[in-house]
């Protein structure tokens, strides 16, 4: 089993919140959802932990992968009401773990050769905040990006289904409505975000 490696971890954003402490960084995380930088080093500090538990729980190298992303999906939505004080002696890291455990035994994973994710191409937390993003897009916006990257359809697949759905539009609006969807999903994610993963400046 190999770690794998994330190289914003080297970020300027996430290593200046290196020296907070668990507490500090669910407090922010929760009061500030617009920021994604504050689960990004929550992901970085315990990456390694959640992913050798997802390892020894999936037959292969790529349905881990999957496991460790998705288990960090469901932590992402769960984290945001998340209160370690109500709780005698839980740490984060103990209800990472605990619920690392509790998403092994209830996901049911796909064959490997169903899986389209790639750990590499996309970070669990940028993924997150895609998804987040993706849901506050118009249903036909979110329904072209998801049947172009998802399903891998080509923009005439796309036309073509759409057409057959009722909808009265050409080729090249489909490309053009795909480039406008692109650009409004990228601007609905956090700025830091797009900083950490994206380059922005």
């Amino acid at each position: 089993m190999q770690i794998p490696y994330f190289p914003h971890i080297n970020h300027p954003l996430v290593k200046s919140l290196f020296d907070h402490s668990d507490q500090e960084l669910l407090t922010l995380f929760q009061q500030y959802p617009d920021s994604g930088k504050y689960f990004t080093v929550i992901f970085c500090r315990y990456s390694s932990i959640l992913y050798t538990l997802s390892w020894h729980s999936a037959r292969s190298p790529v349905q881990a992968d999957y496991l460790f992303a998705v288990i960090w999906r469901h932590i992402f939505y769960q984290l945001g009401k998340l209160d370690l004080s109500s709780q005698d002696g839980l740490t984060l890291q103990n209800w990472l773990i605990n619920m690392t455990g509790f998403y092994i035994n209830k996901i049911e994973l796909p064959p490997t050769e169903t899986i389209h994710y790639s750990l590499e191409n996309t970070s669990p937390p940028l993924w997150c905040y895609i998804e987040q993003a993706l849901d506050q897009l118009p249903p036909r916006s979110r329904l072209m990006i998801l049947m172009s990257q998802r399903f891998h359809w080509s923009e005439t697949k796309i036309a073509a289904y759409l057409q057959a759905e009722g909808e009265e539009i050409s080729l090249s609006e489909v490309t053009s409505c795909l480039e406008e969807s692109y650009r409004m999903l990228e601007a609905k994610l956090p700025a830091d975000i797009r900083a950490i993963y994206l380059n922005e400046n």
